[in-house]
């Protein structure tokens, strides 16, 4: 009975391992949706900068909330929590709070990562309105000054 128990571990080893993998994967990412309807509108069309870098008060209180939820629920398991990215995807942090900044944050997520065929960022700005976006780049400002 023994002898029979040793072979078997053999046997039971690889299909644990190649199982184990399905357990832990991320599998497939669906970007969450996030509510808008308390920032300031921005409307269909995709704007060169962040509209939101000149907001005070209150609103810019919202915004950033907004922005801080959205990049946890969408961005973090690449870019790392509270912005700090564990080598994945680019750190969001160091993207300057200007046009330059803006332009590649922009074209970012409205084009998404492609290499080699292989989709490392979705095209963020199909699931995610304006709105949401632009939210997430206020609240990565919020906190870069932190580095």
């Amino acid at each position: 009975m023994k002898k029979a128990l040793g072979k078997s571990k053999g046997i039971w080893a690889p299909i644990l391992l190649a199982t184990s993998f399905n357990i832990y994967a991320h599998g497939a990412v669906t970007p969450q949706s996030i509510d808008t309807t308390e920032l300031p509108q921005l409307g269909e069309e995709w704007l060169d900068e962040n509209p939101y870098r000149e907001e005070s008060g209150e609103t810019l209180k919202n915004i950033i909330t907004v922005g801080a939820s959205a990049y946890n629920q969408n961005c973090a398991r690449c870019h790392g929590l509270e912005g700090i990215s564990g080598g994945i995807a680019p750190d969001l942090r160091l993207l300057t709070p200007d046009f330059d900044g803006d332009e590649w944050y922009g074209y970012r997520v409205q084009n998404g990562a492609v290499r080699n065929g292989a989709v490392y960022m979705p095209k963020m700005s199909e699931h995610l309105s304006q709105e949401a976006l632009w939210s997430i780049k206020t609240w990565l400002e919020s906190i870069s000054e932190d580095i």
